[in-house]
């Protein structure tokens, strides 16, 4: 479906009725169809929901600059727009962001928290900095030596081919817009204030966002749990999704009716 609205269209899709609910938010210019994998699997039992956020996949943006508080708002117009009234929030890398603002911001709509690869620290890396000016300079040069970093595992010619497709449905000032709108964003200082219980998956060959990163967090998250996927690069959700579901039942186990 496409939720419209003045400034935006948003491509979200829904799948599965069960009793449980997991929402997905892609990364930087990674649609929802990253999540496509595991939640064929989580379907059969969860009530599976994500979305192209601004800049990605189908939806359509019209507003003029994309920020980062029109993300964050857009995750709540599709909760709210799918009556959902609690569910486990997810996100792949810089999603991240969204996803651990969303629980500071309305902690009462969510039953738990999934970060795959999390990006969570905001500035201007260095490698931010390539990436900003390569997409300005040759947008689909840089998306190929995106998507080979991201996916260094072997017998993946498939997952990377797959990868360019998505992140070409996304244009160069798009990319630098949800780069940039990332930098002045904080919310390392804040983590101590979030008690949801927070599953961490990470590739140990991620040299996008490093393991460290989520070894920090599960410190500074105190309900947390790291799970490490050996062999898996950037996009385990791509690459390995039978160990991404496997954490994801396993850690919400508990809370299955």
């Amino acid at each position: 479906m496409f939720l419209k609205s003045d400034d935006a269209d948003l491509f979200v899709t829904s799948f599965g009725a069960g009793a449980r609910t997991i929402v997905a938010h892609g990364g930087w210019v990674g649609s929802g169809e990253l999540w496509q994998l595991p939640f064929e699997q989580l379907s059969r039992r969860w009530r599976t929901i994500t979305f192209d956020h601004r800049g990605t996949g189908a939806t359509v943006n019209r507003a003029a600059t994309i920020t980062f508080d029109l993300m964050v708002n857009d995750l709540f117009r599709v909760l709210d727009a799918l009556q959902v009234e609690t569910c486990v929030l997810a996100g792949e890398s810089s999603g991240a962001f969204v996803v651990l603002e969303a629980a500071l911001r309305q902690p009462e709509r969510f039953s738990g928290l999934v970060l795959v690869d999390g990006r969570y620290q905001g500035g201007k890396s260095a490698g931010a900095t390539r990436f900003i000016e390569g997409c300005k300079a040759n947008f689909e040069a840089t998306m190929e030596m995106f998507v080979n970093a991201c996916v260094p595992e072997d017998n993946c010619e498939a997952e990377r081919r797959w990868g360019k497709q998505i992140v070409m449905r996304s244009d160069g000032p798009s990319a630098v817009q949800l780069m940039e709108c990332l930098e002045p964003v904080q919310v390392e200082h804040r983590l101590t204030q979030i008690h949801l219980p927070t599953l961490l998956i990470h590739g140990s060959r991620d040299i996008i966002t490093p393991v460290a990163s989520s070894q920090n967090l599960a410190q500074k998250l105190p309900n947390s749990k790291l799970v490490t996927i050996e062999g898996a690069g950037h996009v385990p959700t791509v690459t390995h999704p039978d160990a991404v579901v496997r954490a994801i039942e396993a850690f919400f186990a508990k809370d299955a009716p």
